[in-house]
Order: structure tokens, then C-alpha cells, then sequence
């Protein structure tokens, strides 16, 4: 079993299972309140479950591409919850899991902000219903995105506010159950954070 947790558009938490398949899961799709509000998911999947921390073989970690700020609550969250529980963590692309069980040429879309869109290209699923992602993720202007992707119309367009950990969690125990490897772990922020620290110490005139 294991809890899923993605923080990449809204919040999504879940505990699932690989023969039992989504046992518990809460979303906000309020994309400002993440820290707020991943504590309280995390502990009401638990309880609506009814699993023990020490049932769970792993905790799943959505790695984006999401905006800065978001993303790294829930990685934060994912990393500190399976050093407490001596869990290992599973870094998972998360657009992948907005195509996990989806058929067919898939063009997939989230908010980044700034009038901009996270997107990835998906051709299908291969033999194990895993998502064959073609392009991405990337990057682009929102009103762009029909020019930036090669052959729009050959894809449908599938936009998310937020992408939901219980998939999340079976596309990560169906890459395990199939040695698929995982994400890196390194998060796809895909660019650079709102605000940056300084290069040196201010300096302070009387």
C-alpha cells in the first residue's frame, strides 16, 4: 500500500493499494493553500482508509511539472512523512498520471501561471496500460500552445486543476508491479522560482 501525495496543480492525498486499488482520497483544487490544507488530507485518508503508517510500503511523490511555491509543499510533505515513517519515497511525473487509463494521442495541460501552460504529449499506452509519453513536459504560452505543439489536432486536450493522487499512487504500483523505472528526483519546475535571495547580505546605511 501506498499514500500518494501531489501538490503539482490543487492538492490531491490517497492511499491506495495495488489489488484493492484506491482506498481513500481527499483534493482541494484551491491552488494558494497547500500548506494549509495537506496536513488535514494526509490524516483524513489514513482515517478513511483504516491503514496503519506501518502498513504502507512507500509514499508517492508527485514531481510536477507544477509552479514553485505548490509543487514543493507536497514533495516537502511526501519526503519528511517517509522519514518519519522509515517509508521510501516514489517520484512520479504527474502529468503521466492525468494519462494513466487514458486511450488514445493525448495532449495534457495544467495551470503555470503567468498566462502560461505545463503540457505533455502522450501517443497512447503501451502492453501494461502505461502512458508512452511522446513530448514534455514543457512550457508554454497559453495562447500559444495550438502553435507550439506539433500536430494539435491530432491529440485531444485534456486540461486538469488538479491531478489526483489515487491515480497517481496505481501508476506508480503499476510501474513497480511492471520494473518500469520511476521519475528522477528532481522536481520539473521547469523554470525559476517568483522570488530568489539576494547574492549577499544587504547593506544598511545610517
Amino acid at each position: 500500500m501506498l499514500l500518494a501525495i501531489d501538490t503539482s496543480a490543487g492538492t490531491s492525498v490517497a492511499v491506495v493499494d495495488r489489488a484493492a486499488g484506491i482506498l481513500a482520497e481527499h483534493s482541494s483544487d484551491d491552488t494558494r493553500r497547500h500548506a494549509e490544507v495537506i496536513g488535514d488530507l494526509i490524516s483524513a485518508c489514513l482515517t478513511d482508509s483504516g491503514v496503519a503508517v506501518g502498513d504502507l510500503s512507500g509514499v508517492v511523490a508527485g514531481m510536477g511539472p507544477g509552479p514553485f511555491t505548490g509543487l514543493r509543499v507536497g514533495i516537502a510533505a511526501a519526503r519528511a512523512f517517509a522519514v518519519g515513517a522509515g517509508k521510501i519515497v516514489v517520484p512520479v511525473v504527474s502529468h503521466d498520471a492525468l494519462a494513466f487509463g487514458q486511450d488514445g494521442p493525448l495532449l495534457v495541460a495544467t495551470d503555470a501561471r503567468r498566462r502560461e501552460v505545463y503540457w505533455t504529449t502522450y501517443s497512447g499506452t503501451d502492453a501494461a496500460g502505461l502512458p508512452v509519453r511522446t513530448h514534455g513536459p514543457a512550457l508554454a504560452k497559453a495562447t500559444d500552445l495550438e502553435q507550439t505543439v506539433q500536430n494539435f489536432t491530432n491529440y485531444r486536450l485534456l486540461e486538469a486543476r488538479t491531478v489526483s493522487a489515487g491515480a497517481l499512487g496505481m501508476l506508480a504500483e503499476t510501474l513497480y508491479a511492471n520494473r518500469r523505472p520511476f521519475a528522477t528526483d528532481e522536481p520539473l519546475y521547469l523554470r525559476s522560482p517568483d522570488v530568489t535571495l539576494s547574492a549577499g547580505p544587504k547593506r544598511v546605511t545610517a
